[in-house]
């Protein structure tokens, strides 16, 4: 980063801190007391801004809303033992908003706008970061195009913001998922690689409809014949076979997840032999018949590492090894935890201390 932004700051009137039970947080809907925005306008980004978190005026005929034009992260920060707050691996989310920014023709958003407009907002907002156990504060960055005008280009115009809001566990409990082979979440040489809005559009029908039969979440497959394991509706996919840490590898219908890089990277330095390559529906199911495949769990910000316990496909239910016994998972889960909360050496850089 090198300029510094001029951001014009607007502190509520208020907080609601005082109101906030911090035991009680469900995921995603208690919000801090301020938001950072920007706009992207003539060509350049402009308009830097911390104001009370509310509502955003715009207009209904916004080219977000009928064409789609809408991206975002997932990121979190953590409260350190010396109370100093740090944010898990920005500058990767960072690399990959960008990427999906590009494959949905929007403009991309400069290291130093996206940083300091984030840590302005934390320092602002610091207290919000939670000190439990497995408690952090959920960061988002979205974008969205704003041009009020009906017809099927990309918009010149664009709004950024960064949301936060505090969290705990997202999955209490190990998953019981459902093998999809009958819709599609994403297809080859499509948007599937890019966190945007219509990703998750299309699978909320099919995941509604999996919840009716008592799951979880689902596990998509490829589009083509529904052979391959892909992903999970939020997270990324991780299997024990043989041993060996498998996960299918990155295309153009799975998502780069940070958390599953981080988990591989960990992994290796554990001795972990891992492979990263086409997954087929066929292994997993009887890899768990004939005890080869011995653990299972999903991984992303969100979820961090959930384990996953049943696996539904066509009717049958298949059941995994107790979660508890899980060395591999288990063991990288708590590395990588004590590195996000600062209890251990974070050798990689991967912490961002807000000073």
């Amino acid at each position: 980063m090198t300029d510094t932004l001029d951001i014009s700051i607007t502190r509520a009137e208020e907080t609601r801190l005082t109101v906030t039970d911090f035991s009680l947080l469900p995921f995603g809907k208690v919000f801090t007391d301020h938001m950072f925005t920007a706009d992207f306008e003539d060509g350049e980004w402009k308009n830097f801004q911390i104001l009370p978190y509310g509502p955003i005026p715009t207009s209904p005929a916004i080219s977000a809303l009928h064409y789609g034009q809408a991206i975002f992260e997932g990121m979190k920060a953590y409260r350190l033992p010396d109370g100093r707050i740090s944010v898990f691996r920005a500058d990767k989310n960072l690399d990959r908003f960008n990427k999906s920014a590009v494959r949905m023709a929007m403009p991309t958003i400069p290291e130093e706008i996206f940083m300091q407009g984030l840590a302005t907002l934390l320092k602002i907002d610091e207290k919000w970061v939670p000190a439990q156990e497995n408690y952090s504060l959920y960061i988002r960055p979205v974008m969205y195009a704003t041009d009020p005008y009906l017809g099927v280009r990309a918009s010149d115009t664009y709004k950024f913001a960064l949301l936060t809001t505090p969290t705990g566990p997202y999955y209490s409990n190990a998953l019981k998922v459902k093998i999809e082979d009958q819709y599609t979440r994403a297809d080859d040489g499509g948007v599937g690689y890019a966190k945007t809005a219509g990703n998750y559009a299309r699978s909320l029908y099919p995941f509604a409809e999996a919840q009716k039969e008592g799951f979880d979440q689902l596990i998509w497959t490829d589009a083509a014949a529904h052979e391959y394991i892909e992903e999970a509706g939020t997270a990324n996919l991780l299997f024990v076979i043989d041993g060996k840490l498998v996960t299918p590898s990155i295309r153009s219908t799975v998502l780069d997840g940070v958390t599953r890089d981080t988990i591989i990277t960990l992994a290796r330095e554990q001795g972990v032999e891992v492979e990263e390559r086409r997954v087929s529906v066929k292994e997993i199911i009887e890899g768990i018949q004939n005890g080869r495949v011995t653990e299972a769990f999903a991984a992303g910000t969100a979820a961090t590492v959930t384990h996953i316990g049943q696996i539904g496909y066509r009717g049958e239910l298949y059941q995994l090894s107790d979660p508890a016994t899980r060395s591999v998972s288990n063991g990288i889960a708590k590395t990588l935890n004590d590195i996000r909360y600062g209890l251990s050496e974070d050798s990689h850089g991967w912490n961002w201390i807000i000073d």
